[in-house]
């Protein structure tokens, strides 16, 4: 199917109202989408903590009716999401699980098919899988960033291709141009999940893609404090799908999640580039730890598909994944050594986390599905967060001394 390259303008009404889009996503990010609230002229969007509505009189229903269906403080939420994405419809989710059910929900049916990224978070496979299959809808898994493999893998009745780049945990990356030229003909939509990397550092919309999904509970967010989901597109008729779909299930954004997140949304770009800034630097001195069997980040030179990601993406991002020499219970050791890094099932915050993708985020695969996506015993997902990348590597080479002592010792 074509592809449009319709883009919104992104301007703001929030102070002078301006026709251009704002350039720098520094900018977009603080102002794009935003207004003043109508009665007080507040600079911060209010909260609009409400359920219902007075209607004038019956038949003549306002903009908002119900929260489950709308609610101010939400599409304030979306505006702002929208303009700094470029693309015209956005639609905020109480969390990111509810953002992609709903987008496999508006665009299938029994007996369809979808293609989906075979390294992918475990609760996305745990849907195609667990509720989607039992409903009589098939999924491929395929490694998405073989074009090929994808394009042999389409049917007749494949109507959604999910793709995952940088992918959970080992951030294999797909060439997402040379998916939207593939699929250009066909009736599949290319839906990406930007969860990794935002539009602060990639635009998957310009590059080929009818949806764009993220989990903002990461770093859209960025402080651990909100939960939420969202779907950006310019389809005017699949946002119409959405919107019944999540008005239906009762999916949509809570008021005071959503300005949670539109505050946090206000400092994604700098906090991405220095993301970005501490990963890479952590991510070169786990390469020089002999404890350190493989690292793997986008920017290293070591990095397979190193040029695609510099082509693609605005920066390396703020997760590092890397194995140790052992099996769980090294993994375990390691971990239990850490003081500053926190283990914990989640990523994206100002804070560094480490998670271990085999018993956290991908526990519910089997270990023969784990071992063929690449995910070990000993792979850890390093969230680089905002504290000096001096203490994070110095916390980390405490734990793998601790490992080397145990080691000796043994």
């Amino acid at each position: 199917m074509a592809r449009s390259t319709t883009q919104p303008s992104g301007h703001s009404s929030l102070g002078r109202s301006s026709s251009v889009a704002w350039r720098h996503p520094e900018t977009a990010a603080i102002r794009g989408g935003r207004t003043l609230d109508p009665e007080t002229r507040s600079v911060v969007a209010p909260i609009h903590q409400t359920t219902t509505y007075a209607q004038p009189t019956i038949g003549e229903a306002p903009e908002f009716t119900y929260s489950r269906a709308h609610n101010p403080t939400v599409q304030e939420l979306e505006r702002a999401l929208a303009a700094l994405e470029g693309l015209p419809h956005a639609r905020a989710f109480s969390t990111g699980m509810a953002a992609i059910t709903a987008l496999v929900l508006a665009t299938v049916r029994a007996d369809d098919h979808v293609i989906c990224s075979d390294v992918v978070y475990g609760g996305t496979a745990r849907l195609l899988d667990q509720i989607v299959a039992p409903l009589g809808v098939r999924t491929t898994y395929v490694d998405s960033s073989d074009v090929g493999a994808v394009v042999a893998a389409l049917e007749p009745r494949t109507r959604l291709v999910l793709v995952e780049t940088p992918a959970n945990p080992t951030l294999k990356v797909s060439d997402l141009g040379a998916l939207g030229d593939a699929l250009r003909d066909h009736p599949a939509l290319l839906a990406v999940d930007n969860t990794f990397l935002t539009a602060a550092l990639q635009k998957p919309g310009d590059l080929g893609a009818d949806v764009v999904v993220y989990s903002t509970t990461k770093y859209i967010d960025g402080h651990n404090v909100s939960l939420g989901g969202a779907l950006l597109t310019h389809d005017s008729e699949l946002v119409e799908r959405i919107d019944l779909v999540r008005k239906t299930t009762g999916a949509i954004q809570s008021p005071w999640n959503a300005w949670l997140t539109l505050n946090g949304l206000k400092t994604l770009p700098l906090r991405m580039k220095a993301h970005s800034h501490n990963a890479h630097t952590v991510a070169q001195w786990l390469q020089r730890c002999p404890e350190v069997t493989s690292v793997s980040y986008p920017w290293l030179a070591s990095f397979p598909q190193r040029d695609l990601a510099r082509r693609q993406q605005l920066g390396g991002g703020g997760l590092v994944t890397f194995s140790l020499n052992g099996g769980l219970e090294e993994s375990r050791r390691f971990v239990e050594a850490l003081e500053l890094v926190t283990l914990a099932e989640d990523l994206g915050a100002t804070e560094t986390l480490i998670t271990h993708p085999a018993t956290m985020t991908h526990g519910d695969l089997s270990p023969a599905q784990r071992t063929e996506r690449g995910i070990l015993d000993t792979t850890l997902r390093l969230s680089v967060g905002l504290e000096h990348t001096d203490d994070v590597i110095s916390d980390l080479e405490k734990a793998l001394g601790a490992l080397s002592r145990r080691e000796q010792v043994a």
